[in-house]
């Protein structure tokens, strides 16, 4: 297997590296399958990966090495198992690679493009995944002729499968049939890897091209087989927005999306027990530019993953590789950069793995998107100057549990502030505190709410104080719609796992040696702001010695030199004071 090679020669290290890497990516998307002339490039990009996962992280693989699992995913899927210098780690992944794979077999139909749920992220034990949204039937129909003609008759997938009975002829019931068993095997795998959260971006509940719906989503299943895990609807623009980001000269301030487009129809929709411990106000989501948007949905991802010790996160949109691995990628960085995973790279390496792993190898197409200008992939490492602050750190967000019941931190400090006779604003006083109230049938239930402080003292000295005329503000916009919605206020249900990991001799396992024991990287804001800084001006100075001109479209002049001043000061590497 390519991967039991070992590390890549250090020419694959640093801005080299990185440079041969950003050349790569934008002269053609990955593919497992393809070979041809830059297949030894591709297969150095492989490998350097798994060194720098193998650094931390005992870790398996899964083959792909010619797209049969997908085609659009690496040829070595890594599934990350526990911290590589620990002999027996509290906080292993208890998911056996032989099981998971089996699961992915049998569920890959279910999503579109066959972009299943994958792992990506160990943190304390808890995986972070990745998909594509659900497959509508005219991609689920197509996908299973298609492999039964070329499978000789029979489906490896649905082996243990009943086959749809030949005496019910009605086409609802074997519509339902059908996605009862790709569905249902979805929600295997789902609970295997013990997710609990599903985080979709899609602005659509589902995509429609030529009056089909080609695509469907968790939230809106009509027979809501989904219902047993918290549904998170966070519309955030596709990749076609972000033409108007490089058409303002890569300015994201004060660039706001327009929501009254007639295919946005997903609005909004938070569980109430996922944002108490926010100061956001939802219900202005429509009002905010790209860069609080993003920073806001980083926040509430980040809450997320800290708020359960026991359950795992997916995130996907559409096709899963231009949403999906911007937030992922943005998870990685800001929590390495709190030292709390891949502890052992150094900005370089992070900068490395991501690029390559999260969006290069998952199939981003680069090519694609810097021919129409929607700079995506550029918007996420440029993105990283406005996360360096701490309200963006894990780490705080640890604190703040381990403080609570009672003040937070942030609150103790608040009221010394106060004491010495400091003003400070509403927000950074309050906090948001989400009650549910019923909603009209048919629709998202709405949500009060109330802003309270986060103390438990003063809130019920503010109760007190304010019983009387209490502040409301409906964030969840009402839809019609004949599929059933998921409301706010619904069950959650922890997912099973297994408690047992062995070993399979159908996949690599890979990892540091145990007695290597990883430096500590618990690190303060002004450490986590130098690191993804670090990392930011690596990356744009490597994306303007390899692609920054190809996203810059030509001049009729020939004045090649004023658009590369202009992409330059754009992005921040010659006296700007916008970015």
């Amino acid at each position: 297997m390519a991967a039991a090679r070992g590390c890549p020669p250090p020419a694959g290290c640093g801005d080299r590296g990185l440079a041969e890497l950003l050349l790569e990516f934008s002269r053609a998307q990955y593919r497992a399958k393809d070979g041809g002339g830059a297949a030894a490039k591709v297969e150095r990009i492989e490998r350097r990966c798994l060194e720098l996962f193998g650094r931390d992280y005992r870790y398996s693989v899964i083959p792909n090495a010619h797209g049969e699992v997908c085609a659009h995913y690496p040829r070595h899927i890594v599934l990350l198992e526990r911290d590589a210098a620990a002999a027996r780690d509290p906080l292993e992944s208890t998911v056996q690679v032989g099981k998971l794979q089996d699961l992915i077999n049998r569920s890959k139909m279910a999503r579109c493009r066959g972009r299943f749920v994958c792992p990506v992220i160990l943190y304390k034990g808890k995986h972070i995944c990745r998909s594509a949204t659900l497959a509508g039937w005219g991609e689920l129909y197509g996908r299973t002729g298609y492999n039964y003609i070329f499978s000789g008759g029979s489906d490896d997938a649905w082996a243990d499968a009943e086959d749809i009975s030949e005496e019910d002829s009605a086409l609802r019931n074997a519509d339902s049939q059908l996605f009862d068993k790709v569905r249902g095997h979805d929600i295997k795998l789902l609970r295997y890897l013990s997710v609990r959260y599903i985080c979709d971006l899609m602005v659509e509940n589902k995509k429609v091209k030529f009056g089909l719906n080609v695509t469907s989503s968790e939230k809106v299943d009509k027979a809501q087989r989904y219902a047993d895990f918290t549904l998170l609807s966070i519309p955030y623009p596709g990749c076609e927005f972000f033409k108007e980001y490089k058409d303002r000269d890569y300015t994201a301030e004060g660039l706001i999306f327009n929501w009254k487009q007639d295919y946005v129809d997903a609005p909004l929709s938070i569980p109430a027990s996922l944002t108490q411990s926010l100061n956001i106000d939802w219900s202005e989501y429509q009002s905010w530019d790209l860069v609080q948007q993003t920073q806001n949905y980083l926040k509430l991802l980040i809450s997320i993953i800290n708020s359960d010790d026991d359950s795992g996160l997916l995130v996907h949109c559409i096709s899963g590789w231009d949403r999906t691995p911007l937030f992922i990628s943005l998870l990685r960085l800001s929590l390495w950069a709190d030292g709390l995973i891949h502890v052992s790279l150094e900005p370089s390496e992070i900068l490395y793995l991501t690029v390559a792993y999260d969006w290069f190898l998952f199939g981003h197409m680069l090519v694609d998107r810097l021919s129409k200008g929607e700079e995506i992939f550029f918007f996420c490492f440029n993105f990283l100057k406005h996360i360096t602050s701490e309200e963006f750190s894990a780490v705080k967000s640890q604190r703040r549990k381990s403080l609570s019941p009672g003040f937070t931190l942030e609150e103790i400090c608040m009221l010394k502030q106060r004491d010495r006779g400091s003003t400070t604003s509403l927000s950074s006083d309050f906090s948001l505190g989400m009650e549910s109230s019923p909603g009209a049938a048919g629709s998202f239930t709405y949500e009060a709410v109330e802003l309270m402080p986060a103390g438990a003292q003063a809130q019920a000295a503010w109760r007190k104080s304010c019983a009387s005329s209490p502040q409301a503000v409906l964030w969840s916009r009402a839809q019609q719609s004949e599929d059933r919605l998921p409301s706010a206020g619904m069950v959650e249900v922890k997912s099973s796992s297994s408690s047992s990991s062995t070993h399979s001799d159908n996949f690599l396992r890979i990892g540091s040696s145990p007695l290597e024991v990883p430096r500590s990287r618990l690190v303060s804001a002004s450490d986590r702001e130098s690191r993804l800084e670090e990392v930011r001006s690596s990356f744009l100075a490597s994306y303007s010695r390899t692609i920054g001109l190809k996203a810059v479209p030509p001049s009729p002049s020939g004045a090649i030199g004023g658009l590369l001043e202009q992409f330059v000061r754009g992005v921040g590497l010659r006296g700007s004071s916008t970015l």
